[in-house]
């Protein structure tokens, strides 16, 4: 199994601005951030390039894998560490089949049977949710504590927690066996980012040891 610190994964949002977007990114990634994920749902093939090759760089610099979302190609292209793929994307099978077995793939479950499923077909962790409400990906219906706890006792690899995860409700997670924490907003929107990440790491890590 790949060694991938999944404590805290952060999930990129580009409408805070392209002028801060990087700075964001680096003021996050040196307080804490352990797994960077790239997300951009409307951005044309070639830009989407640009920006991935320039966030493999800057997340290289940190020693920080860097995953993109859904775009098997871009991922490929740009260097970067591995994909991640929902239940309407690219199969996770097909995603393992064009990435080849040296890169990391994630999946998005919501229930168990999805999450042996994605286990079975070659993902690496899975991120499941969501944990709560969220504004930042339409349709995505939360699932209670208990299903978190199933889904995670049902594969034998990492499950992080997705979805309306921040400061105020980290610890709400304490005793699901999570293996970390992906957010968006709670990072990408707070007025000091690099603060933000370091407080959502110390607030999980503390809720994962009760």
């Amino acid at each position: 199994m790949k060694n991938i610190d999944y404590t805290l994964y952060l999930v990129t949002d580009s409408s805070c601005g392209r002028d801060r977007f990087f700075g964001i990114v680096e003021d996050a990634l040196k307080n804490g951030v352990t797994l960077l994920q790239l997300r951009e749902k409307n951005m044309g093939g070639g830009e989407f390039y640009n920006e991935a090759k320039k966030l493999k760089e800057l997340a290289s610099k940190y020693k920080v894998p860097l995953i993109i979302d859904d775009r098997a190609d871009i991922a490929l292209a740009s260097g970067a560490d591995g994909v991640h793929v929902g239940q309407s994307d690219l199969p996770v099978k097909e995603a393992r089949r064009i990435m080849g077995s040296g890169k990391i793939i994630g999946a998005s479950v919501q229930t168990e049977d999805q999450a042996v499923k994605a286990m079975a077909d070659g993902a690496d962790y899975l991120g499941a949710g969501a944990a709560f409400p969220t504004s930042t990906k339409e349709n995505a219906g939360c699932i209670s504590m208990e299903a978190l706890k199933g889904i995670c006792s049902s594969v034998k690899i990492p499950v992080v927690a997705i979805g309306g995860i921040n400061k105020g409700n980290a610890a709400a997670l304490s005793g699901v066996p999570i293996a970390g924490i992906s957010v968006v907003s709670a990072i990408m929107g707070a007025p000091a980012p690099g603060a933000a990440a370091a407080e959502l790491k110390k607030r999980f890590l503390k809720a994962r040891r009760l």
